[in-house]
């Protein structure tokens, strides 16, 4: 059993497991309580939306993914390089921190509808809303690896003659990175939640739109389907930045 859980199988298996068994508990629950489908639909009332409006939910899908990979890219620019800033300057540190920290306070769906009146009802508010969700665990945790490297480190390749750029390839670089990956996998949630709730405020199309649309509606089987490919690309995106950590970052385990 110890082999199995420690194998690369379990890591598919035991998730898909869970989830079939989470179905199979709310498929039970809806039929044994006769919850009706516009309170809580099933999870082939939910699949059978999903088939049915396909077309639909395809389309808006993509918009809010390349909305959120847009934000996504502008925060992992923004955030690396300010992070770098940060770390490597505590005059920088001492002086931007406390703003990002207060920034960072401000709840973005507050935000929504000021983008909403200056770009308007398309897709710039759900890319400046994933990007402001994301950058800044990105900048944190760039900061925090940088400044984390052992100062016994740095001294002992001062006296090698090592110059500032050098001790960064050799020394800076490679100790953060296992910070920078921690933050894309936390920030590529958050892209998704900042598009969804921006696409639910001011937008014309996204998984966010549709779903406001479906309840309006009382289509509650549609606006599951449309969460359930959220989860879903949620999740693929997650697992591929811990594919090209384990690639990149092969000597931590």
């Amino acid at each position: 059993m110890n082999k199995f859980i420690k194998s690369k199988t379990a890591s598919f298996v035991l998730p898909f497991l869970a989830t079939l068994l989470l179905f199979v508990v709310w498929e039970l629950l809806v039929i044994i309580f006769k919850i009706p489908a516009f309170n809580l639909p099933s999870p082939t009332n939910m699949l059978g939306a999903l088939f049915t409006y396909r077309e639909q939910i395809l389309i808006n899908s993509f918009r809010t993914l390349w909305t959120t990979l847009l934000g996504f890219v502008l925060a992992v620019g923004v955030g690396v390089a300010l992070g770098f800033f940060i770390g490597y300057s505590r005059l920088a540190y001492l002086t931007l921190y406390p703003l990002l920290v207060a920034f960072n306070t401000i709840p973005k769906a507050a935000i929504v509808p000021l983008m909403a009146i200056w770009f308007g009802a398309n897709a710039i508010p759900a890319t400046l809303t994933a990007f402001l969700l994301a950058f800044f665990p990105i900048a944190v945790n760039t900061a925090l690896g940088l400044d984390t490297v052992e100062p016994e480190m740095k001294d002992v390749l001062h006296s090698m003659g090592a110059s500032e750029i050098e001790i960064f390839q050799k020394v800076g670089w490679p100790h953060t990175l296992p910070y920078v990956f921690a933050s894309l996998k936390i920030a590529v949630s958050l892209c998704f939640i900042g598009a969804v709730i921006s696409e639910s405020v001011a937008s014309n199309a996204g998984l966010g739109y549709l779903i406001v649309q479906a309840t309006a509606n009382f289509d509650i089987p549609l606006a599951f389907a449309a969460l359930l490919v959220l989860a879903i690309m949620g999740v693929l995106l997650y697992g591929f930045f811990v594919f090209i950590e384990k690639k990149v970052i092969y000597w931590v385990r």
